[in-house]
């Protein structure tokens, strides 16, 4: 038995039904539901005894304590954060209760657990924290790419609460033994992706004939991973990472954004075809947002060379994929799209349609 935090959610579900669909061991799936958590991401586990769904906060401590003592897990994957950098820009305190109060929750239940088992359960426990690479601050475009010993350097309050989560979980580590794993991640993509993101967000709005918002000059670079991949890298860690370790993971895909918005519109013009023409006249350059980090590039040969992992897909494989699965499901993109959605778009980029920089 494992417990997954944040299991509805887009990387946290993509692993609950990777793992389920890998092996038999069971699933203990805590999730508070807010916006990005969705119970429609595991509709195809639904009826599956394996996986046990519990509604609740990472916050509640005797809520973990009491699933821990009930279900007995051999691992705590802790993937449920407040992951969006606007939003934490327009309203942080949510990414500090969630990020790093709730992580100090649950590694304390997590302890109190630890304790009690007997030495072999003790020997063999795991506490995974997932994380992201924005910890490590932002790049020029000669700066070598993050490893693992980098120094931190957040510069929005959603970096900034990962970090103080990061840092968390390295002290429990150092000062009460607690067996945790970490890894730092680039940015996910593929199916169930809450269309706040960049990539489901253009689909999104590129098919519904909208303007696709690019920030500033369109040159930010980020490295791209497919999220069945992280999911791979993430039960390597699992199985044979170091105690007290970071694994960075990363897609060795490094593009700026208007690569990718440009890549959506020409898959979308292929695969299903606008009578209005093709979709780059659409891309509308908006103001930037606050504190908007250049350049992030992963360093993936630790976790390649102590573990064997290195991603199967490339970026044009796996957006092919990605175009493929929102077309295939616009239902469940209509459906996640509440009327809060819609009023967070125009809060968001409302003031910034039109002005370029």
């Amino acid at each position: 038995m494992i417990l997954v935090t944040g299991g509805a959610g887009f990387i946290g579900s993509n692993f609950v039904l990777d793992w389920l669909a890998n092996g038999d061991e069971p699933v203990v799936n805590l999730d508070l539901l807010t916006y990005a958590g969705n119970m429609e991401n595991l509709v195809a586990i639904g009826q599956d005894k394996r996986h046990t769904f519990v509604r609740g906060d990472i916050c509640d401590r005797a809520l973990v304590a009491r699933l821990l003592a009930e279900h007995r897990p051999r691992a705590i994957l802790h993937f449920a954060a407040e992951s969006h950098v606007d939003r934490s820009i327009l309203g942080p305190g949510e990414f500090v209760r969630t990020n790093v109060q709730g992580t100090f929750e649950l590694l304390e239940a997590a302890r109190a657990y630890w304790n009690s088992l007997d030495a072999g359960a003790r020997a063999a426990f795991r506490f995974l924290h997932v994380s992201t690479d924005e910890v490590y601050g932002s790049l020029g475009p000669a700066d070598p790419a993050f490893t693992e010993t980098r120094g931190f350097e957040p510069n929005s309050p959603y970096s900034a609460s990962k970090a103080a989560s990061d840092h968390l979980v390295r002290a429990w580590f150092h000062t009460y033994g607690l067996p945790v794993l970490t890894t730092n991640c680039s940015n996910n993509y593929g199916p169930f992706q809450f269309p706040e993101k960049l990539i489901p967000l253009m689909i999104q709005r590129a098919l519904a004939g909208e303007p696709l918002p690019v920030y500033g000059d369109g040159l930010n670079v980020r490295d791209w991973l497919y999220v069945t991949d992280h999911c791979t890298a993430i039960r390597r860690v699992l199985e044979s990472g170091r105690l007290g370790e970071t694994y960075n993971i990363g897609g060795w895909n490094e593009k700026p954004n208007i690569e990718i918005v440009r890549g959506i519109c020409a898959l979308l013009d292929e695969m299903a075809p606008s009578p209005a023409g093709p979709r780059e006249r659409l891309i509308t350059y908006v103001k930037d947002r606050p504190g908007h980090d250049r350049r992030y590039a992963i360093d993936a040969r630790k976790i390649e060379s102590e573990l064997g992992w290195r991603p199967a897909e490339s970026f044009e494989t796996g957006i092919r994929k990605t175009v493929r699965w929102y077309l295939d499901h616009r239902h469940w993109s209509e459906r996640v799209t509440s009327g809060a959605y819609r009023d967070w778009v125009r809060e968001n980029y409302g003031d910034r349609q039109g002005e370029a920089t």
